[in-house]
């Protein structure tokens, strides 16, 4: 993966980040040494949801699913530059 590739990973994070504090959701980026960074949000009920972008053959994705889930569960992606990814997102992993 390239240095510009990360950079796009954190900006869409980011983004999404912004996105979700307007909508009054506690998010928080990770930025781990090794591994790709991904965008915790917190839950009053449950453990934190983990949300990564990756790219796919239509651009950017956001998931929230482990990765292996992404494989057979195709409904589990929003396209990143969507203006209303957060709304999707909230709405999906709201119980």
């Amino acid at each position: 993966m390239t240095a510009g590739e990360q950079y796009e990973r954190v900006v869409h994070l980011v983004r999404l980040g912004w996105d979700l504090r307007g909508l009054g959701v506690c998010a928080s980026l990770v930025l781990p040494s090794g591994g790709q960074p991904i965008l915790e949000i917190k839950r009053a009920a449950g453990g934190p949801i983990r949300i990564t972008v990756i790219r796919r053959r239509c651009g950017w994705v956001f998931t929230w699913r482990p990765w292996w889930a992404t494989l057979w569960r195709r409904d589990r992606w929003v396209v990143a530059h969507a203006d209303n990814a957060a709304d999707i997102i909230l709405a999906e992993v709201s119980p």
